[in-house]
């Protein structure tokens, strides 16, 4: 593989950007977003969040525009209706950032997953919308391919070149290259130049590429020698299996579903990749295979609804399952309509699939919807078993129910707000469950966000907690009842006056030796699972109680900072003293940290910090 000079990638660079410049904005974007949030480092949720759905706005913008501009270039549209079409991708990818908020959501980065996918099959045939043009359209997807890989290649070598660059630096001269800088060369490689390099090679006469009758040796050994053999394996196993649970009439397991959607890829993938040389003499094979491996699909498409719904009837349809079954539908039209139809389109197999997953990305049809509707119709069963149903509404169950309905009702709920928010259960209770949320999210008097994983379990506890459940399995979390939380305490200011001691000692965790250093003996010690701290000068013992200001820290910082992890305090209230005979001695605490439960200390307390000795003279 040759690869391009400098002058070359960087006349390719401005050619590319003036042939795609949306693309380039959005990538822009992107990368920017990314760089900040790899700034802000954990401390403000909030922006960070909002960093994440310009990501995936600019992930999504990129690729809607990208689709835009092949098909107007294709149907040779003027410049004026192009960009409306353009305003139209951008207003859809506004749209899109609006709607999506996975800090609240969970299912939001599966929308988004979702709406990545149907985009990236959108620029798969977008310039190849009219009839015909079959061979141009494979000659197109595998220049893409192979580009993709090609960009992969580069960015890789790139980065790894350049990393080794700043190390050398960090070696040789002392710079400060840290790991997040490491993390922002290669959002930026990716970013901008994987990016750029890949638009640089997107065909532009698409046209001119159903003429195009060449065909890669490579993909063809590939094909042959790899994907054909592991087809072959997986279907030798799966029929096996579907074999024996004929015979001993049982029910097919739940993984079995993963070898069959993995048969499905490796022998569509290698049908895919020969299209086009398929009816060469010397190549005949591939017709007798095709139609082997679309007939072998239908048994076992049999045995993959058969597994999924035995756990739709019992357990309920979630996100998952319903991909299954989607999955399983689409893949039986494929294989009826490749085995029925002489005259086959494999554009039929990216545009089906990509209309498939956008309408299961938003409304009544869609995943979320569909279950959220069968886990909530389960829920409400639950309760109206037990008459704790009344009026449309949920009761708080105040009845002994069995174990087993008790920790299922707590698995629904557990995954309503995991998945759909506290506000999913808004029709079933009468509390204004948006109000409820604000008050979890906010601190009364601050204007910011508890962490998302907090944030969750939260509002988790208080459905479990308002519905009388809170003595059943909680899956996710710990019961609310017992729940350990873990808190860091440092001080706001990291810079201590040392003036006036003649010596600093590092803290140490574990039992240290008798060190002479200085024309002074010390040793360092922590008894009681960290909560003493002992220093011995000279025989001299110094005892430092870490308790005391930990209980001090609980009650007075834990109910003004719920459900914030790290908090700062002032820096005097961090440090312990201790006056004896020959010497005075200052713990300076860095950070203290503990887990809580019900206001008490629960296990060890870790503390991090430096002892500063003066000498009594």
């Amino acid at each position: 593989m040759k690869f391009p000079s400098i002058k070359a990638l960087t006349e390719g660079f401005k050619n590319t950007i003036k042939l795609y410049p949306l693309e380039v904005v959005f990538a822009l974007m992107g990368t920017i977003a990314a760089t900040i949030n790899v700034e802000l480092d954990n401390i403000k949720p909030v922006a960070e969040s909002w960093c994440m759905r310009i990501i995936m706005t600019a992930n999504l913008g990129l690729l809607l525009s990208l689709a835009v501009t092949l098909f107007t270039r294709s149907r040779q549209i003027s410049a004026g209706k192009a960009n409306l079409f353009r305003l139209g991708a951008i207003l859809i990818a506004a749209c899109c950032c609006l709607l999506i908020n996975p800090y609240y959501r969970q299912s939001d980065y599966i929308r988004f997953l979702l709406l990545s996918l149907s985009f990236h099959l959108l620029v798969a045939y977008a310039a190849f919308t009219v009839k015909g043009n079959i061979q141009g359209f494979w000659q197109f997807n595998k220049t893409l391919f192979l580009r993709i890989l090609t960009s992969a290649l580069y960015s890789a070598v790139l980065f790894v070149g350049l990393a080794a660059a700043m190390g050398a630096l960090n070696f040789l001269f002392n710079f400060k290259f840290e790991s997040d800088a490491f993390l922002i060369l290669w959002i930026w490689i990716v970013g901008m130049f994987n990016t750029l390099f890949f638009l640089a090679g997107v065909p532009v006469d698409t046209a001119a590429l159903d003429q195009d009758d060449s065909y890669p040796k490579g993909l063809k050994i590939f094909t042959q020698y790899v994907l054909v053999p592991l087809a072959t394996v997986y279907v030798l196993i799966l029929l096996a299996y579907e074999a024996k649970i004929l015979l001993q009439w049982s029910l097919p397991k739940g993984y079995v579903s993963n070898i069959i959607l993995g048969y499905a890829v490796f022998g569509i993938l290698s049908l895919l990749l020969v299209y086009p040389i398929r009816e060469r003499e010397e190549n005949k094979w591939l017709k007798t295979y095709a139609k082997s491996f679309y007939f072998l699909m239908l048994p076992l498409l049999g045995l993959l609804f058969v597994a999924v719904g035995t756990r739709v009837f019992k357990y309920g349809v979630t996100e998952e399952r319903y991909f299954l079954i989607v999955l399983a539908v689409w893949l039986l039209f494929i294989s009826v309509y490749f085995l029925l139809f002489k005259k086959q389109n494999i554009k039929v197999i990216p545009g089906s699939l990509s209309v498939l997953t956008l309408l299961s990305v938003y409304g009544p049809q869609s995943a979320f919807s569909v279950s959220q509707y069968s886990q909530t119709r389960i829920l409400v069963n639950i309760f109206k078993k037990h008459g704790a149903f009344q009026n449309g509404k949920l009761q708080p169950i105040t009845a002994k129910i069995d174990s087993v309905a008790g920790d299922e009702a707590v698995r629904k709920i557990e995954y309503l707000v995991s998945e759909h928010d506290l506000t999913s259960l808004q029709p079933y209770l009468k509390q204004d469950l948006q109000a409820v949320s604000d008050s979890i999210s906010k601190k009364e008097k601050h204007d910011y966000y508890l962490s998302r994983y907090i944030l969750k379990r939260r509002k988790t506890d208080w459905a479990i907690q308002h519905l009388g459940l809170s003595s059943y399995t909680n899956l996710y979390f710990d019961k609310p009842t017992t729940t350990n939380y873990y808190y860091t305490f440092t001080p706001d200011d990291q810079v201590f006056d040392i003036k006036g001691f003649d010596y600093i000692v590092p803290k140490l965790e574990a039992d240290s030796a008798t060190v002479k250093d200085h024309n002074l003996t010390f040793k360092r010690n922590v008894r009681q699972n960290g909560r003493i701290m002992e220093l011995l000068i000279d025989g001299e013992l110094y005892s430092f109680n870490i308790e005391t200001i930990a209980k001090t820290l609980i009650e007075t910082e834990l109910d003004q900072n719920a459900g914030h992890n790290n908090i700062r305090k002032v820096k005097d209230e961090m440090v312990l003293t201790k006056a004896g005979k020959k010497f005075y001695v200052k713990l300076f605490i860095k950070s203290i940290s503990f887990s809580v439960n019900k206001k008490a200390i629960d296990g060890d307390i870790t503390v991090e910090g430096n002892y500063l000795i003066k000498e009594l003279r």
